[in-house]
């Protein structure tokens, strides 16, 4: 497992051990960021579901400005700080260890917004609307962010969550891995700006 492009491209990341997480392989991360970028001129990205880290840190690396990593397991959280320290992100990243449903409560309540959102959770525990619905009720995302869902490719997400996050492109891979590509394309939020 490594980084695929940018400032660390090449740089071998940690895996967590176990059976407990699901990496992204190196292809399916490289088709994702080709869709969504490759490469970022800032922004704010979260990492919800952060395992080793190696979506956040892929953002980081194409130029994304910050990082929230995201995960419940202690195990996992480590692994996120030794994978930041090893691409020097010190600076650039925070790491909460929560599940995810208390950790976009605390973000919401920090009054963070976030212009990509990568959501990969483990296949067992696919919380995926809910997570989705919860962004978008407590203002989590800002003007045109993109939200990367990870999914089996037996969960039917929506086309559409209400108000106005569009699916903007959906491919499968490898037999059962699926991703699903949202767009948030509000009517009218006035002037914004990202924390």
């Amino acid at each position: 497992m490594r980084v695929i492009a940018g400032e660390n491209k090449g740089r071998t990341l940690k895996p967590v051990g176990g059976r407990l997480t699901r990496p992204t392989t190196d292809k399916v991360k490289e088709t994702i960021f080709n869709m969504i970028g490759p490469f970022f001129t800032g922004g704010r990205a979260l990492d919800l579901y952060g395992g080793s880290g190696a979506l956040g840190l892929e953002a980081l690396s194409r130029g994304a400005d910050v990082a929230v990593f995201v995960d419940k397991a202690g195990p996992a959280c480590r692994v996120i700080h030794e994978n930041i320290k090893n691409c020097r992100y010190d600076n650039r990243s925070a790491v909460l260890q929560l599940d995810a449903a208390r950790a976009l409560e605390r973000l919401a309540g920090e009054g963070k917004r976030f212009d990509y959102v990568f959501l990969d959770p483990p296949y067992a525990k696919q919380h995926l609307s809910k997570d989705i619905a919860r962004m978008l009720e407590t203002d989590l995302l800002s003007r045109g962010a993109v939200i990367v869902v990870e999914h089996e490719n037996t969960v039917l997400l929506p086309e559409r969550f209400e108000p106005n996050l569009i699916r903007w492109k959906y491919r499968t891979y490898q037999g059962k891995t699926a991703v699903s590509i949202y767009i948030f394309q509000p009517e009218d939020r006035g002037s914004e700006s990202v924390e």
